[in-house]
């Protein structure tokens, strides 16, 4: 018999369900989908899984000059262990969201827990530079996946009106795990052996991947939908010379041709990615996504605090360890303060998103953020380690106040639909944003510490005498040596308090931007102006509500409501 009208739904004249923004068949917008233990218990386990990806960004850093005495290579070869990650990311990231849509959110993130796990284990295996390098890019690939598919799943199984609390949860992962990593990384690398900084997330992934058997539920699928390779080609490409050009340009030169192509090249390419995604019927990454402005004031706010976090997290341990000289564990344990209070207000903020909605927890958060970061910006060489660590601890507070509501209130105007492409694009942001920022803070920095270098020398009169250390006999260029790496150092914590300041303009400005979000509760979830539908082949209960259901979102196109309707029969 034919269900009635409430599984009635637009679908064109072969039968497909049509885009929600009619652009073509074979984009059902999902329902949230409720697994039968909760979603406490399933949240949990993506929380495992994503955290484990993302602490793998971080840990490594703090390895890298013990892996480059291992095997015995230069400093900018050794850096290719981080670049080519990096790189990998930018190539793997955008093409998620078509795996979720193809292959189902379940299997794919399954995949990647134990693809991520095998990547790991070739890590700690690897024999020489080149095949560390070559595994580490391996491993990307799992590892860009599972952040955007985890979103893409928490915005299934969890209410509308409980988003907030689950993405204070989901948050821990986000921003705890590079806090966490240096700390972790550091006694690994310290008093054990690097390599089991990738052995350790073998056990973790195979548990996990358990786990996410066991407990997630099922979802559709599309098992019709074309994968887009001009825009694939295009992206991909775009985002890879970009990171390129931002992880060498300090040592290539910014004024570099290689450079200045890489640039020039990713700008046409993804210009020409946007013409490619507005005209084929089925794009990679539905970037209409941009017409909903508090998704786009959203990323334009992730992108501070990404540039933020990175930066802080980046040149906080050079300072510790090049200006103060504290080991790897010593800086590490420096910044986990920062990470205790991020995880302690992650989920406060969430569940006062949920009440007033993500304005003014961003405000306060980023204002927060931006009067540490100005005061981080005082230190000298003489300052107290315990004093950073209590800066920090506010810094947390401000990014764990302040993050997760921007990104909840970007996402959740989103219709469900278009989630996996809103999840890959913020991933997207996330990285190319902290790739691009700790680029820019990185040649300013560098222009910073030559302009006050040369500006101290010129102050010095000609006739300065050299200063005698040490006992009787001892060398005159000893003294100068060592006043010439007192300066050095003087000049090096100086052009990052200028790094600092600039962190803490740039928050403040994210404040006034945090103005324009939404304040009160959550909207109701986007449907669209017809009810839901069955998703394909999905058997439909006979005593409830239809789950894992499809309902296209409304079209601002008329013309796009003249397909005939059709029923969606099923046995009864």
């Amino acid at each position: 018999m034919t269900r009635p009208a409430e599984t009635q739904s637009a679908v064109s004249p072969n039968g497909a369900a049509r885009r929600p923004d009619g652009g073509g068949p074979g984009f059902p917008a999902h329902r949230a989908v409720q697994p039968a233990v909760g979603w406490g218990l399933p949240l949990t386990v993506l929380i495992a899984g994503m955290f484990m990806s993302i602490l793998d960004t971080t840990i490594v850093n703090v390895a890298i000059p013990t892996i480059q005495n291992e095997f015995g290579v230069s400093t900018d070869d050794v850096q290719w262990v981080v670049t080519g990650y990096t790189l990998a990311l930018g190539v793997v990231v955008p093409v998620t969201a078509w795996l979720g849509d193809r292959f189902g959110l379940k299997r794919v993130y399954n995949l990647a827990l134990l693809a991520f796990a095998a990547g790991s284990a070739l890590c700690g295996l690897a024999w020489d530079l080149n095949s560390l390098v070559a595994f580490r890019i391996f491993q990307a690939i799992p590892g860009g996946i599972l952040p955007v598919i985890t979103l893409s799943i928490l915005y299934r199984i969890v209410p509308r009106d409980r988003l907030g609390a689950a993405m204070g949860l989901y948050g821990l992962g986000i921003v705890c795990a590079p806090a966490i990593g240096p700390t972790l990384g550091g006694y690994l690398v310290e008093y054990v052996n690097w390599r089991l900084i990738f052995y350790i997330n073998v056990p973790i992934g195979i548990l996990g991947a358990v786990a996410a058997a066991v407990v997630l539920p099922r979802f559709p699928r599309i098992a019709g939908r074309r994968f887009d390779v001009l825009g694939f080609v295009t992206v991909a490409g775009g985002l890879f010379a970009l990171l390129l050009a931002m992880s060498e340009g300090a040592s290539w030169g910014w004024g570099s041709y290689r450079v200045l192509g890489l640039i020039t090249y990713s700008v046409l390419s993804l210009a020409l990615f946007v013409v490619i995604e507005l005209e084929v019927a089925e794009p990679l990454l539905d970037i209409r996504i941009f017409r909903y402005w508090p998704f786009t004031n959203s990323l334009l706010l992730i992108a501070v605090l990404s540039v933020v976090l990175l930066g802080v997290l980046f040149y906080i341990p050079q300072f510790l360890q090049v200006a103060q000289g504290w080991g790897a564990f010593d800086s590490g344990l420096t910044l986990l303060p920062q990470a205790l209070a991020m995880a302690v207000l992650m989920p406060i903020a969430g569940r006062v998103y949920d009440r007033i909605g993500p304005r003014w927890p961003a405000a306060v958060g980023l204002t927060l953020t931006a009067a540490d970061l100005y005061w981080l910006h005082t230190i000298t060489l003489d300052t107290p380690r315990e004093h950073v660590m209590w800066i920090l601890v506010g810094l947390g507070a401000g990014l764990g106040i302040a993050m997760m509501p921007i990104m909840t209130g970007g996402i959740a105007v989103i219709p469900m639909a278009q989630v996996n492409a809103a999840s890959a694009v913020n991933n997207v942001t996330q990285r190319v944003s902290g790739a691009l920022g700790l680029a820019v803070l990185t040649a300013i920095l560098t222009m910073q510490r030559a302009q006050q270098t040369a500006g101290r020398a010129a102050l010095l009169p000609a006739d300065t005498p050299t200063p005698h250390l040490g006992p009787q006999g001892t060398p005159d260029w000893v003294g100068m040596y060592a006043t010439y790496q007192q300066t050095q150092l003087q000049v090096f914590v100086a052009a990052i308090d200028d790094l600092f300041l600039i962190a803490a303009a740039m928050a403040a400005l994210g404040a006034l931007g945090a103005l324009l979000l939404r304040s009160g509760p959550a909207p109701a979830a986007r449907t669209g102006s017809t009810p839901p539908q069955q998703a394909t082949g999905s058997p439909i209960p006979a005593n409830g509500p239809v789950q894992d259901a499809v309902a296209p979102a409304a079209s601002s196109d008329p013309a796009r409501h003249t397909d005939r309707l059709v029923d969606v029969r099923s046995q009864s």
